[in-house]
């Protein structure tokens, strides 16, 4: 019996190109003592895994070597196991690479309901929901009558940020890229206001949206709309910064706002990634768990089937093309 696995081979320059991977076809192992033998059924596409594949060993997490299997979060089931936490037939997820089965100790897996569709837990439970969790709730701290905006909003992220927001009592504001996407967010997501920051009156739009400024900026993006939202921020405002996939594919970074502007409202600025804080994988996961049970977050899904549809879905997150939360169904 044979699986496949994606690797990769190369480091993308700037933007991810097919042949930085090889879809290499292997034979299933056997677990040793204490591993398990998993059978995955979806794989998670995230922005993050772009600077996953950069060289830069300074980063908040080591780089993927090149040879191995892409770094992708995953569910799948416990087919063959010789560690008694993880029986066979349990349902897992973890960080276990775009593959179509993986070997784990069990270091990093953790066990989920079968009853959760897989979608529901790759858009909510995993990666996207403790992002948002831990952005809104330990680094942005909301108190109930703020405004809140986010960007990328109608990302896995930036859509559930924008709902826990409107959840606690705030103003919430979203920033998309398309009409449609923001559409979403108002007719069926509830966002106060959401804004196309491709639109050329974008900062008009913003000001009539914020006439009490912002207190809280969830970022996600770069780019375009990141000036004129700083230019909004209200005095002692926070801003958690998330991700900038504007600039991922680019030589140099954008220059970011004048830190002058950071002196004179006294701004609080916190970069984060979740990685530091995947030891409260159970805790978050319990907590975005409840809240979808409760029917708080609504979720949408970009599904593609098959492994070797990664290598090329990937950049649909990098041109704004996906329509929800990018799974691979296998």
């Amino acid at each position: 019996m044979s699986y496949r696995s994606v690797k990769l081979i190369k480091r993308p320059t700037l933007e991810i190109t097919e042949d930085v991977f090889n879809i290499v076809t292997q034979d299933i192992p056997t677990p040793k003592e204490g591993e398990v033998l998993v059978k995955l059924s979806h794989l998670s596409l995230d922005p993050a895994m772009r600077g996953w594949m950069s060289p830069d060993e300074n980063s908040y997490i080591p780089p993927v070597k090149l040879g191995d299997t892409m770094r992708a979060s995953g569910i799948g089931e416990v087919v063959e196991s010789n560690n008694e936490k993880f029986p066979v037939g349990s349902r897992v997820m973890g960080l276990m690479g775009l593959t179509e089965y993986a070997i784990s100790d069990g270091n990093g897996l953790n066990m989920i309901p079968k009853e959760l569709p897989a979608e529901a837990i790759l858009s909510v439970i995993a990666l996207p929901g403790i992002t948002a969790y831990h952005g809104v709730f330990e680094v942005l701290k909301p108190e109930a009558g703020q405004t809140l905006i986010v960007t990328a909003a109608a990302g896995s992220v930036g859509s559930l940020v924008g709902q826990m927001a409107k959840n606690l009592g705030l103003t919430v504001v979203g920033v998309a890229g398309s009409d449609d996407k923001c559409q979403w967010l108002t007719k069926e997501l509830g966002f106060d206001h959401a804004i196309n920051y491709k639109d050329a009156d974008f900062v008009e739009q913003l000001t009539n949206a914020t006439r009490n400024g912002i207190d809280l900026f969830f970022e996600n993006t770069g780019g375009a709309a990141q000036g004129p939202i700083f230019d909004r921020m209200n005095p002692h405002g926070r801003i958690a910064v998330c991700g900038l996939i504007a600039d991922y594919q680019k030589e140099e970074a954008s220059p970011g706002p004048s830190w002058i502007g950071i002196i004179k409202r006294r701004l609080s600025i916190q970069g984060f990634t979740m990685p530091d804080h995947f030891h409260r994988i159970p805790e978050y996961g319990q907590a975005l768990g409840a809240m979808l049970g409760k029917g708080e977050l609504q979720y949408r899904t970009h599904v593609i089937e098959g492994i070797e549809s990664a290598t090329s879905g990937i950049n649909l997150l990098f041109e704004g093309k996906n329509t929800g939360k990018l799974i691979v169904k296998l």
